[in-house]
């Protein structure tokens, strides 16, 4: 066999593994992605095979929450692509304000940020009633999600971001900053509840009135995209919003017939049912 078929039976034989022993599913995650995410596993820890990787997942209970570190790595930051939060801000938050209370998902919430971004903006705005789901796959990001806590040097990045996404006051009134870190207000995550969902695996997670759930869909095959598709789908009702990443898109998908877009350029759509 040549090299990179023995690195893909390689693989194909980690995921498997993964699966029986620990039940996470990353069966229909793209390859390449994961090549590129174990490619640094094995300079992390000194290793030279995927089959050296297997064993440690196998034989050393202690292992496996640090590979899935790497596993599900998702690059976020503080109001990232600000457009998309002034989209939602111009385009969704006016009809999410005529429900008299409304639920949203954070699908795939990583450490949070984003979770922390929707909540000072709909705090701005005057949302009194509301549900912030937060779901990851990793229980280290959500554990670090709950604390609110980040380091001080993304501030400037971040206070940028929030301005350019409409944001009315100075970052800073939203946190307390000391040792090189800062801490958001707990007021903030009042009314987010954080829980483990796997996109591959788990079902419905609730009736909401906006998904967002962006840069993950990027990390799947299409058959598993348009699973996650039709999980979203089933979770909106009618005439409300999902949003995804700048290089995600429904077309193409089982659904893309079921949703209208608002925002092209920043990937918002609404669910429609149409008679």
């Amino acid at each position: 066999m040549m090299n990179n078929e023995i690195v893909n039976l390689e693989i194909e034989l980690l995921i498997q593994a993964i699966y029986s022993k620990y039940q996470y599913d990353f069966r229909q995650y793209s390859r390449a992605s994961l090549k590129r995410r174990l490619d640094q596993v094995l300079v992390k820890f000194n290793l030279s095979t995927i089959s050296e990787i297997q064993t440690k997942v196998l034989h050393e209970n202690d292992f496996f929450p640090k590979l899935l570190t790497y596993l599900t790595i998702n690059t976020t930051e503080l109001f990232r692509d600000p457009e998309y939060f002034l989209s939602l801000k111009e385009n969704v938050f006016p009809i999410l304000k005529t429900y008299p209370s409304i639920k949203i998902w954070v699908a795939g919430c990583s450490t949070g940020e984003e979770v922390i971004s929707l909540a000072i903006l709909l705090k701005e705005a005057k949302f009194s009633k509301y549900l912030i789901y937060a779901t990851d796959i990793n229980p280290l990001n959500l554990e670090k999600a709950k604390w609110g806590i980040y380091p001080k040097s993304i501030i400037p990045k971040a206070q940028k971001n929030y301005k350019s996404s409409g944001g009315k006051y100075s970052l800073s009134d939203y946190f307390e900053s000391a040792y090189n870190s800062v801490k958001f207000d707990e007021g903030l995550l009042k009314n987010v509840i954080f829980s483990d969902h796997s996109l591959s695996t788990d079902s419905v997670f609730s009736e909401t009135h906006l998904i967002s759930c962006r840069n993950v869909l990027i990390y799947f095959d299409r058959p598993l995209q348009n699973k996650v598709l039709r999980l979203f789908h089933d979770s909106l009702i009618r005439d409300t919003f999902l949003g995804l990443g700048t290089k995600e898109s429904i077309l193409f998908s089982d659904v893309s017939d079921q949703f209208v877009t608002i925002d092209n350029e920043n990937k918002i759509f609404q669910k429609r049912v149409f008679f």
